[in-house]
């Protein structure tokens, strides 16, 4: 039987709460009581995720179908639904230099480049850590050197195929040996609901960083916060460092 890639939750935006099926804003306290749940459920496994089960069963908000165990992945984007790229039709466009021509990858391209794998924490910014997540793909230093890319710029930026979603990091971070253009997870192709069928992992930062539905990688003249950062999220997400977290880093 193949393996099902694990519930892995995304952000919420600070300024706008879950809201639940009646219209009221779910506190965040309740926020972080469920996520402090799911937690326990990745730490304690069966008994408390048949917990989560059924208090997902009374749940309006749809909260603990982010957490293991609580009826598997929620869908999330900050646009609402994202068409699914079949793997013959995905193409990532790449801007090696500044202001440069861009050259276009599709998935076969990224398959033949050097693989590599990566087994780490994902840590979300509200309070998640999901241990020992498999992750598989081409590290985005390979990907910036195939395509000679001007290493000596300032920084990286990133766009979603959804239209919306962005990202940046300084070229030093970008060329870490722990940053990803990922297409494998937990072993299986990366499906639309995580961000594929080609998504960014940040390994370090804080998971917000690991932009999904990867359209397009450029080389910039300057960071550029994005999405979340424009809502009040830290640009330099390294876990436990910034945004008021205290979570061990990931290593």
């Amino acid at each position: 039987m193949d393996q099902q890639p694990r519930p892995i939750p995304q952000p919420y935006e600070p300024h706008q709460p879950p809201v639940e099926a009646g219209g009221a804003p779910v506190g965040r306290r309740v926020v972080l009581g469920m996520l402090g749940l799911g937690a326990l459920g990745v730490a304690l496994g069966g008994a408390i995720s048949s917990a989560v089960g059924k208090v997902a069963e009374k749940d309006p908000t749809g909260i603990t179908s982010l957490l293991p165990g609580g009826g598997g992945f929620r869908y999330y984007s900050v646009t609402g639904a994202v068409d699914d790229v079949a793997l013959p039709d995905y193409r990532l466009a790449v801007t090696p230099k500044v202001g440069g021509k861009q050259i276009t990858l599709s998935h076969a391209d990224l398959a033949a480049l050097p693989q590599t794998r990566l087994v780490k924490d994902v840590q979300c910014v509200t309070g998640w850590r999901v241990p020992s997540v498999r992750w598989t793909g081409v590290l985005l230093s390979d990907v910036l050197k195939h395509v000679g890319a001007d290493l000596t710029a300032p920084a990286v930026s990133f766009g979603s195929f959804d239209g919306v979603y962005t990202e940046s990091l300084t070229m030093e971070q970008a060329l870490r040996p722990d940053v990803l253009v990922a297409t494998h997870l937990d072993d299986a192709p990366i499906t639309n609901a995580h961000g594929g069928p080609v998504r960014l992992y940040v390994a370090p930062m804080y998971f917000y960083k690991s932009l999904k539905w990867l359209g397009s990688i450029s080389v910039a003249s300057e960071v550029v916060p994005g999405y979340w950062e424009q809502l009040g999220y830290d640009t330099d997400a390294w876990v436990g460092q910034s945004n008021g977290g205290k979570e061990a880093p990931i290593v």
